[in-house]
Formats: C-alpha cells, structure tokens, sequence
C-alpha cells in the first residue's frame, strides 16, 4: 500500500471525523482522483512536439497520457478543430497517492522561489488546482534531454464541497500552504 494512502486511513480519516464532528466514516473527505494535464500550444506549428510531451507525462507519473485536441477553429491562433493540443492523465488508488507523495517531498521543495501554496485555489467543489510552470522539478525527468520547458496544471479532486474540509485534508497531507 502507498505510504499516503496508509496514513490516511490510520491516522487523518479518524482525526478528521473527530474535527468535524461528522457521524459517519463516509462523510469524511478524501482525494478523489488527481488529474495532470499538459498543454502544448506550439503543436499549431510543428506537430512532433506534442510527442516529447507525452513522454515527459508518462515518465512523471507512471501512466500513458490522454490526448486531449482543439474542440473548434480559431483563426487568430491559427487553430484547427480536432488539432491535438496537449495531454492530459487521471491518477487513482495507488498511483494517485505515490504521486501526490513524489509531489510534496520531491518536487514541490525543488520549485525556484517557492513560498508555498495559496489556499486561495480551491474551486467551489472543494477540489484545489496547482499551476506548475516547469515540468524538471520532478527527478523522473533528465534534464539534458528536454526539447523545451513545459508547465503543468495538477488538480487534485476531493470527495467533499466544503472548501475548509479539503483544505484540513489537504493539510494533513503535508501540502505546503501559505498561513
């Protein structure tokens, strides 16, 4: 079992069912899926860099990704319905938590400049969003053979639309928020 994963049902389902004074185990929140997506806008002009995205996904989280394409043309950015323009990958179970574990230990503390997450980003769902904006913060990728430096949206889906239950179940993970 994934470390995060086994920590969770010892010790933060139980303390969060007692924070929140919640009568059943199943009304406690808990991550749902994560979900990584990678968009490449240069694919309008040179459709082989769409490939070196692919591969960089794949090797950070373990998963082959989705391709995710253009749903109408745009003119003024030279777009063609069906134009495949970036991937994307849905992480559960296992994966989702050995990611989320490379995430905080890993490659969050090898972000430049970095002061912590905002606790702003949680939508109205509970579910809270990460903009990344270089893809060789995670050690899976070498970075002599990186054609160009990508960003990455990670959203992280919670079971709960209480805004403050995602955000104490996300700190209980060891996210690092901002106080």
């Amino acid at each position: 079992m994934a470390r995060l994963k086994e920590l969770y049902y010892k010790t933060i389902r139980d303390d969060l069912k007692t924070k929140f004074d919640l009568n059943n185990i199943f009304e406690v929140p808990k991550i749902e899926k994560i979900v990584i997506n990678m968009g490449v806008g240069e694919t309008v002009t040179d459709s082989k860099l769409i490939n070196s995205a692919i591969e960089e996904l794949s090797l950070i989280t373990g998963q082959k990704p989705v391709l995710t394409q253009a749903k109408k043309s745009i003119a003024g950015f030279k777009l063609r319905k069906g134009l495949n323009i970036g991937c994307k990958v849905t992480l559960r179970k296992n994966m989702m938590y050995e990611f989320l574990d490379r995430l905080v230990y890993i490659a969050l503390p090898r972000v430049r400049d970095f002061k912590g997450l905002s606790p702003k980003s949680f939508d109205n769902g509970g579910n809270y969003s990460i903009g990344i904006k270089e893809q060789i913060i995670f050690p899976e990728i070498n970075y002599d053979k990186v054609s160009k430096v990508r960003g990455m949206d990670i959203s992280i889906v919670t079971t709960t639309n209480n805004k403050d239950h995602s955000l104490e179940l996300l700190k209980s993970f060891n996210l690092p928020f901002k106080s």
